[in-house]
């Protein structure tokens, strides 16, 4: 089975700022190249990368584009990109969406709200009216790190665009370890599973608790499942941010393990199907 790993970060600090790292492991704060996980990826049958923004700027998108045509010049796999728009900008928005140099391997956009002081970011007008541009020009909008800070949220917003996809990163975090906090996140999941402009990856979860948690995330995909159905749910790594920085198997061993327990049906549309319905993109 061909994989698409529809959450892999690539960056490099000599091209954007990244201020996140500056409250990151240190293990992880240098230059994450492609290369240094391309045999990785091959010999887990992935034949598609979706790379996604790590910074709030243009220049980490363009290298993000830059580096998925390298990608795909040298022989690799399909790349393509959420990158960063500057969404308090419609007007900027509009713009680069009318240039074609702007839409290269472009299938989604992705800011990190989490990291805003403004916890309402996307409830603004001004953000409203760029969601309302993606959404006619066929682009995604990922949503990272949801829970507790942005997955009711989400279902707001979800429900203001209804012509907008979705995409709920890593099932909105669930915080595995914490049994009462747990129910909370469930109860805010399937309600906004209930939006069919909704989809959510399996992806990150080995990092959502204290430790790395295989019950935990048996009964997080367990509740994906139910919520959403195969058809809503797509795979990613989250490489190199896993309980061991730059390490693949540590991040993605259980949750690959986990969904192999799954109908083919439902393993084929995890592992890639949803992928190539919801990210496709103007740019092509």
């Amino acid at each position: 089975m061909t994989v698409t790993d529809a959450h892999l970060h690539l960056w490099d600090l000599s091209a954007s700022t990244y201020r996140w790292m500056q409250g990151a492991p240190t293990s992880l704060r240098r230059t994450a190249r492609w290369e240094e996980v391309a045999e990785d990826q091959a010999a887990a049958g992935v034949g598609r990368v979706v790379l996604i923004q790590a910074d709030d700027t243009a220049e980490d998108s363009a290298l993000l584009q830059r580096t998925a045509a390298a990608i795909e010049a040298a022989d690799g796999p399909v790349a393509d990109v959420v990158g960063w728009l500057p969404l308090t900008a419609p007007a900027d928005v509009a713009a680069a969406l009318a240039d074609p140099a702007a839409l290269r391997h472009l299938v989604g956009v992705r800011h990190l709200v989490h990291d805003e002081a403004d916890a309402g970011f996307l409830d603004r007008d001004e953000v409203a009216a760029s969601l309302d541009l993606l959404a006619r020009a066929g682009l995604t909008v990922d949503v990272p790190d949801a829970f507790p800070r942005h997955l009711a949220q989400t279902t707001r917003v979800a429900d203001r665009h209804p012509h907008l996809v979705l995409v709920l990163d890593h099932l909105g975090k669930p915080p595995l370890g914490d049994a009462e906090q747990l129910v909370r996140w469930e109860t805010q999941l399937r309600e906004l599973a209930r939006r069919e402009n909704v989809v959510a990856k399996i992806s990150g979860l080995s990092t959502s608790g204290p430790a790395p948690d295989a019950a935990g995330i048996d009964r997080a995909v367990t509740v994906a499942l139910e919520a959403f159905g195969h058809d809503r749910l797509l795979y990613g790594s989250d490489w190199p941010i896993a309980p061991t920085p730059f390490d693949l198997a540590s991040g993605t061993g259980t949750t690959r393990a986990r969904i192999a327990r799954e109908s083919p049906a439902t393993q084929a549309a995890v592992l890639a199907g949803t992928a190539a319905r919801v990210y496709t993109g103007p740019w092509g």
